[in-house]
């Protein structure tokens, strides 16, 4: 074995000892980086002044209409339909806010079809369904969904065919739904599919 020429040098022939020391020092920093954390995030965005009738000595406006109080057109059997997901807007420009509700079946296994519901509270009666933009029977799952602009959107999930598992659906639609004339139009075709 050959001695290095420079005394200097001398420290950089490695042995365990070496290696056993950059292990533990290592560990200490992967120790120590897990108990000293960043403070949690305490920025919060402000909302937009918005003048409203209550600030200027008027009513305040009316709430969503609630999903819990509705009778959805859904014939479910001994089973509760189930909300499985829901948002709101004012979809016809009047002042009060409606919501949309995705609504299907309670079902033991499967992917039960979705119904979407658009619902208008009637001053102080019970919430009721006004707009049946997706029919169950049309077999069909909703994905995505939202109320932007007095607009409904959905991506539709859909079957090519009976033969086509109810777990994976093959088909994919999107679809938009406005306030027109008095009722709701789709905007988008119903026959606009990508696999």
């Amino acid at each position: 074995m050959q001695h290095p020429a420079v005394p200097e040098l001398a420290h950089t022939l490695t042995r365990p000892i070496h290696w056993l020391a950059t292990a533990a020092a290592l560990a200490a920093v992967v120790a120590g980086s897990a108990f000293l954390q960043p403070d949690a995030a305490t920025a919060a965005q402000t909302a937009p002044k918005t003048h409203t009738r209550a600030a200027a000595g008027g009513a305040a406006p009316a709430p969503a209409p609630d999903t819990a109080a509705v009778d959805f057109p859904l014939d479910c059997g001994p089973v509760e339909p189930v909300v499985k997901k829901k948002a709101t807007g004012d979809l016809d420009r009047d002042g009060k806010p409606e919501t949309v509700a995705v609504v299907h079946c309670r079902a033991g296994s499967g992917t039960p079809p979705d119904g979407i519901y658009v619902i208008t509270g009637s001053g102080a009666g019970k919430p009721r369904v006004v707009a049946t933009l997706l029919d169950p029977k049309d077999r069909q799952n909703v994905s995505a969904f939202a109320v932007r602009d007095g607009a409904v959107t959905a991506t539709l999930l859909g079957y090519s065919s009976p033969d086509v598992p109810r777990c994976c659906p093959d088909e994919q639609h999107k679809a938009k739904w406005q306030w027109k004339d008095g009722a709701f139009e789709r905007l988008t075709p119903a026959g606009a599919r990508s696999v």
